[in-house]
């Protein structure tokens, strides 16, 4: 590594799920620019979201905790949560960084800026489409932020909110960041989120491919499907979805990755242009996965893979002599971003961080951790805690309360729950204690008495909660940092 402070992309997708990223996906999905980080850096194989969900994920990567740590584990209110002097972009801020965030941020109160010089947000977006004086107007589908249905953009694609982020970030690359220092861009795509609304070509690109289907585990008609989970597919209505709409559903998915990637080709020929692409830091994940039917579910929130699994690639400057092309298989989660941009920027970070130094780590300097916890649901009240080594997977749910095992390694796609099954009693409490030791201090709350909760399954009707539970329906009012 040269003394030299490196310039550092920070890219993230929302709802990119690990099996939908180059490398890990169908051979058809075209992912060109990603195909080229990963040939020149390093692929986290086991990248996991701590709190698949999108606001604790960003704070993480703001903070350098543990969801469980920082203790926002919902989507609400950023204030309070990631503090301003000790946030990513302050301490690189404090070395003499040019900071910039464009793109979706979902902090709240919108505006906060939580260390930012400069932030640039979807409602700017949306603002210059209603003043624009052409008739075209996004997201007039009817199609609403969490539905599986699939739709067209109703904008050409040079007019897309993919496009414009793409847009804003070459334009910060070639006119106005300040040439005399470093910067930290941070360019945070909304898509493939939904409403899962690709223009053409992207919409068109993949219907005629062999899509998978969903992932349907066979625990999931049993008796042995956690509560928690049985309510959720109740609550998102997915398991009404027919097979021929999930598999356009999954097309559109598709199709909006490979409009980003293609976009994300535009920001670093910015960087060619300007001759920084080789030597910045360049660091590219996603919030969380989406599980587009796997299991009869949709969205996220549960630590199966669908949901908790997620693309991770550091490409470092070439000249630092990381081999390329890496496959590493260490656990790693949205906590690592700021020890590891940190140290590449020569400096501690706060004493307070959970995470570690990746770069470090890649050197053989920092051991791997051994296990990765996730929550979901807030403290005193989780839907679930579970933790992985990498191979097993043990998931908890008070609500029952439940437990579920799985072998990734032979079963990746979660089919076979071996939780009770005979000869995995061993692992299971081995992973069951691991969980209670996490949680045992109290500190999180989660388990503030040192033993795992127990609550009674909760009486439920499927057919009154779809009554009064829609994921869909638009609205021209929703808060603009979170329409996608």
């Amino acid at each position: 590594m040269t003394g030299r402070k490196p310039d550092i992309l920070l890219i993230t997708t929302d709802q990119q799920r690990y099996d939908a990223s180059g490398g890990a996906g169908p051979d058809f999905l075209r992912t060109p620019h990603f195909d080229h980080l990963r040939r020149g850096g390093v692929t986290f194989a086991r990248a996991y979201s701590d709190c698949p969900l999108c606001v604790p994920a960003r704070v993480s990567i703001m903070t350098g905790r543990y969801a469980t740590s920082h203790g926002q584990t919902g989507n609400g209110p950023t204030e309070g949560f990631i503090p301003r002097d000790r946030s990513l972009p302050s301490v690189l801020r404090s070395l003499g960084y040019a900071t910039a965030a464009i793109g979706k941020m979902h902090f709240g109160p919108e505006r906060a800026r939580h260390g930012f010089d400069e932030m640039i947000l979807p409602a700017d977006y949306y603002r210059w489409m209603d003043r624009a004086p052409h008739p075209w107007r996004p997201m007039r589908h009817g199609m609403g932020q969490n539905e599986l249905y699939p739709a067209m953009a109703t904008v050409p694609e040079c007019l897309t909110l993919t496009s414009w982020t793409a847009e804003q970030c070459v334009e910060y690359i070639r006119e106005r960041r300040d040439p005399t220092v470093p910067f930290f861009l941070w360019c945070s795509f909304s898509k493939p989120h939904p409403p899962l609304d690709p223009p053409e070509p992207y919409y068109s690109m993949y219907r005629a491919s062999p899509i998978p289907a969903p992932a349907i585990g066979t625990w999931v008609d049993s008796p042995r499907c956690p509560a928690a989970i049985r309510r959720a597919i109740g609550e998102w209505s997915s398991d009404l979805l027919t097979p021929d709409l999930l598999r356009e559903a999954r097309a559109a998915y598709y199709g909006l990755i490979t409009q980003i990637d293609y976009n994300m080709g535009r920001v670093f020929a910015a960087l060619q242009d300007r001759g920084l692409f080789d030597e910045t830091l360049i660091i590219y994940t996603s919030d969380h996965g989406e599980f587009l039917g796997d299991h009869r579910l949709a969205a996220k929130t549960f630590m199966l893979e669908g949901s908790a699994h997620i693309p991770f690639v550091i490409r470092p400057p070439k000249s630092w002599g990381i081999p390329p092309g890496t496959v590493s298989d260490a656990l790693v989660t949205h906590a690592d971003i700021l020890p590891t941009l940190a140290a590449a920027a020569g400096v501690s970070p706060p004493p307070e961080c959970d995470g570690m130094d990746l770069l470090a780590l890649l050197r053989g300097s920092t051991a791997p951790r051994r296990y990765l916890h996730a929550v979901g649901g807030r403290a005193g009240s989780p839907a679930y805690m579970g933790v992985t080594d990498g191979r097993w997977k043990y998931i908890y749910y008070p609500e029952g309360p439940a437990e579920q095992l799985f072998d990734l390694a032979s079963d990746p796609m979660e089919l076979s729950d071996l939780a009770g099954a005979a000869g995995y009693e061993r692992i299971a409490e081995e992973l069951r204690e691991e969980v209670r030791r996490r949680h045992a201090d109290g500190r999180t709350g989660f388990a503030p008495d040192g033993r795992l909760p127990v609550r009674p399954a909760a009486a439920d009707s499927t057919s009154e909660r779809r009554a009064r539970i829609w994921p869909g329906y638009h609205t021209e009012h929703y808060d603009k940092d979170v329409r996608h």
